[in-house]
């Protein structure tokens, strides 16, 4: 059995289209097509149903699915085996991660990764939108969540520390709350659907406020970008925020009740086998960028 032809398969299938699967390998469509066709006649079996619109599998195709991804991923753990785990990772690598994250603290370390490993090549989708890996095609997705998928096999990245926060100018105009239930006199800002914040009170006990927002954005460094102009009071994550709060043009508010979050920040990936080898340096990569300590939280005052 032809690997180069297992690959095309495989890659037909994530990205549902013969077109899509030819440009990621470097062949033209017709090529891609004759080449399926000859590889489903050597089994014996049509794998993937063509119409103009869509390209789907046939009951075969997804039930032939895992066992070439197994194939072709034990393949690519003998090779680098054989390499006694030197072989420099090669190939193309697709990431999915949030839109601000991305932004603020992975692409400007690309270009260490990138020198670092010079054969990789990196297609990244930046989206507040939880895609599909397997249907996209994603090697790998970093998320903020709290991580209930056990399909998924995930390592922790960092903590997800919160603080509510507000501008010097907004707090000299409309004064400071002193507890929760004074926000629904402020000015709210929220990112996506974050609008039910959840406080630790001094006394142990939890208070769950929903606020009414007055601005709702979909990006944190853009609800960030509001609150420093002194639109409201937001609620962000220390990783988008961190560097206002040092530069004193937010400041954090309700010191006395410290945000409650139950999420994590993961990086995720689509299979329980052993991890292929340019997932597994992008992942160590992070890590040791963003340290025990994320580097954005560090003499962080709050």
């Amino acid at each position: 059995m032809d690997f180069s032809d297992l690959t095309l398969f495989v890659r037909i299938a994530r990205l549902a289209s013969i077109s899509a699967a030819a440009r990621d390998l470097g062949i033209t469509p017709a090529a891609a097509s004759a080449r399926l066709a000859s590889f489903e006649k050597d089994l014996g079996s049509r794998l993937v149903h063509r119409t103009t619109r869509a390209t789907t599998l046939t009951e075969d195709g997804a039930a032939f699915l895992p066992h070439a991804e197994h194939l072709l991923e034990s393949a690519e753990l003998a090779r680098v085996a054989l390499g006694r785990g030197n072989a420099t990772p090669s190939g193309v690598l697709r990431i999915a991660a949030p839109s601000s994250f991305a932004r603020m603290h992975i692409v400007p370390g690309l270009p260490e990764f990138t020198s670092r490993y010079p054969d990789l090549r990196l297609d990244m989708r930046i989206s507040d939108s939880v895609v599909d890996l397997v249907e996209g095609g994603f090697d790998v997705a970093v998320r903020y969540a709290d991580l209930g998928d056990s399909s998924f096999v995930a390592r922790r990245i960092a903590p997800d520390k919160r603080v509510l926060v507000a501008s010097p100018g907004y707090l000299e105009r409309h004064g400071e709350p002193q507890s929760p239930e004074e926000l629904d006199r402020h000015a709210c800002l929220v990112v996506g659907t974050l609008d039910l914040w959840t406080f630790q009170r001094p006394d142990g006990g939890v208070t769950a406020k929903r606020v009414a927002p007055t601005i709702r954005i979909n990006d944190g460094g853009a609800v960030c970008t509001a609150a420093r102009d002194g639109l409201g009071i937001a609620l962000m994550a220390t990783w988008c925020a961190a560097d206002e709060i040092r530069a004193g043009t937010l400041v954090p508010i309700l010191r006395d009740f410290p945000l409650v979050s139950t999420q994590t920040l993961w990086a995720i990936y689509p299979s329980a086998r052993e991890l292929a080898p340019k997932v597994r340096v992008f992942i160590d990569w992070l890590v040791e960028r963003i340290g025990p300590e994320p580097y954005w939280d560090r003499g962080l005052l709050l």
